[in-house]
């Protein structure tokens, strides 16, 4: 088994784990390789259902196949486009959220997402968002367009109502060469 803490994205699912149930909707704002997609999908199970976003074709097919590979590709709505259209294409109440933020693993690393985008993503998504409902934000710096996004990121978070959200923070101490960041919101 994994350790909980080796990498920020194990850590983003164990925190969606607590609140995602069978029948809740969910977003992935990254589909990515369909790693948090597939994740996301297991828990919600055939009664609820998981929107993906992603702005690279190449990331979609890797989704689309990895969840028709696990027979679930039915609980998912892929979405070929960025994540600043979430308002376009769900229309329901969304328990939890997922967004790693930066570019496509063993991808173009020229195309990422870009802090104006993430920012429009993530006050749709809390528009969207159930009380008790949370979203995980992997921030990963370690590249130009990476710093730039991630001052945007958290100058948005930083100024949300604390009677009406809480924000954490959390850092790796001790990893070299800028490790990832993750932001976690929680609607009260």
């Amino acid at each position: 088994m994994e350790l909980l803490f080796e990498n920020i994205t194990s850590l983003a699912q164990y925190f969606i784990y607590q609140i995602i149930s069978p029948g809740d909707y969910a977003i992935d704002g990254t589909a990515g390789n369909g790693n948090d997609t597939l994740f996301l999908a297991n828990l919600v199970a055939e009664q609820g259902k998981v929107f993906s976003f992603d702005i690279q074709k190449q990331a979609i097919d890797k989704t689309k196949e990895k969840l028709m590979n696990s027979l679930l590709f039915q609980r998912v709505e892929l979405l070929h486009c960025s994540h600043e259209n979430i308002s376009k294409y769900v229309n329901v109440k969304v328990k939890g959220a997922m967004f790693n933020l930066g570019y496509l693993p063993r991808g173009d690393h020229a195309i990422t997402t870009k802090g104006d985008s993430t920012v429009m993503a993530i006050e749709q998504t809390l528009e969207l968002l159930l009380p008790k409902g949370i979203i995980t934000i992997c921030v990963y710096h370690g590249h130009p367009e990476g710093k730039n996004e991630q001052k945007q990121v958290l100058s948005f978070v930083h100024q949300l109502d604390n009677q009406k959200y809480n924000v954490i923070k959390m850092d790796y101490y001790n990893k070299l060469n800028n490790p990832p960041q993750l932001i976690i919101i929680e609607k009260k």
